[in-house]
């Protein structure tokens, strides 16, 4: 079982940056890749971007392609995601994800982060 913990997020005005990170921990054996999914209340769950830990090939959502990157220390367990030119419709809970299938698809992912609360006002 893999263990994540979130840390960062908070609120920004439109236009603002905000990173996020999390740290991985217990059998990490099975983990290929991890990543990053957000959501709204009421809405499904969706990947945001996710980055295999050897070799860094990454993937991203249309809606954050070019302001959002992905990042990774292997040897730390540790994946980042810097958030820029954020918009209000970024506004979501973030998830960080540990998968041994990698993909934007929700159901690749095999364990979960708290969630972390980003909140950007117009």
């Amino acid at each position: 079982q893999v263990q994540l913990v979130e840390s960062g997020g908070g609120s920004v005005q439109a236009g603002g940056s905000l990173r996020l990170s999390c740290v991985a921990s217990g059998y990490t054996g099975r983990t290929n890749c991890m990543g990053w999914f957000r959501r709204s209340v009421g809405k499904e769950r969706e990947g945001v971007a996710v980055i295999y830990l050897v070799g860094g090939t990454t993937y991203y959502a249309d809606s954050v392609r070019g302001r959002f990157t992905i990042s990774r220390d292997a040897g730390k367990k540790t994946v980042y995601l810097q958030m820029n030119s954020l918009k209000p419709e970024d506004t979501d809970t973030y998830y960080c994800a540990a998968e041994s299938r990698c993909g934007l698809e929700t159901a690749y992912v095999e364990s979960w982060g708290q969630g972390s609360q980003v909140t950007v006002s117009s």
